[in-house]
């Protein structure tokens, strides 16, 4: 059942050590067949070197196993929130990743401080709200799908391809599992010149907003100019 998207799955999950993004099995990535509303997930605790095709659990929204021989990744339920909020996202990818995940936990959003940003989104990469203790005892992962929702929501997840789980670490999406894990390098890479620049200069300014709309504009959009056609 979903050859194709599975491999697609695989190779994003095998993707995230080669980019130096999850150490151990800190990280999972997913895809969704939409025409069929299933989701292929990695399964949870599982050395990224011996995963295979076979080894991808697919799930429904409900996160019942439909097929496959693993439990899923304990992240399911926040996976699943985020394909039920927004048709547009067609993968997902958490991380553990050093740079960002270091923002995540000093609880503080990444400011557009450069054009690498903006090229990126052209907004702040939020932090979600803090959850309840009641969220955390009732439900943790689904109460965080929830919680990205919230802070997706105002912009929409085209502009804003990664949001930080607060005091735990980000999530990114995109149109498929591939474009998935390019947003996570990608923010990876923001977050560490980020903090560099923070370091240099604590009071920075954000990047004017007409040079951050260019940037973001010319990479993404109708009028986009970046890149072969």
């Amino acid at each position: 059942m979903l050859g194709e998207l599975r491999e697609e799955v695989l190779k994003a999950n095998l993707a995230l050590p080669a980019h130096g993004l999850a150490a151990l099995t800190w990280g999972n990535a997913s895809g969704i067949d939409r025409s069929s509303g299933l989701v292929a997930i990695k399964p949870t605790g599982v050395p990224y070197a011996q995963l295979t095709a076979d080894e991808i659990v697919i799930v429904d929204f409900d996160g019942e196993v439909v097929e496959g021989h693993r439990r899923p990744s304990t992240d399911t339920p926040t996976h699943l929130a985020l394909y039920q909020a927004f048709d547009e996202i067609g993968g997902i990818v958490h991380v553990h990743s050093p740079w960002a995940t270091g923002w995540a936990q000093a609880q503080r959003e990444i400011p557009v401080l450069g054009t690498t940003h903006a090229d990126f989104s052209p907004h702040s990469i939020p932090l979600t709200r803090p959850l309840s203790d009641e969220e955390i005892a009732s439900g943790y992962e689904r109460a965080t799908g929830a919680a990205l929702v919230e802070a997706i929501a105002a912009c929409g997840p085209l502009e804003l391809p990664a949001v930080l789980a607060r005091g735990h670490a980000p999530f990114c999406w995109g149109r498929d599992p591939a474009a998935a894990v390019e947003h996570a390098v990608m923010l990876e890479q923001v977050a560490r010149i980020s903090l560099l620049t923070v370091v240099l200069d604590p009071s920075v300014a954000p990047l004017a907003d007409a040079v951050r709309d260019k940037h973001f504009a010319r990479k993404h959009g109708p009028e986009a100019y970046y890149g072969q056609r």
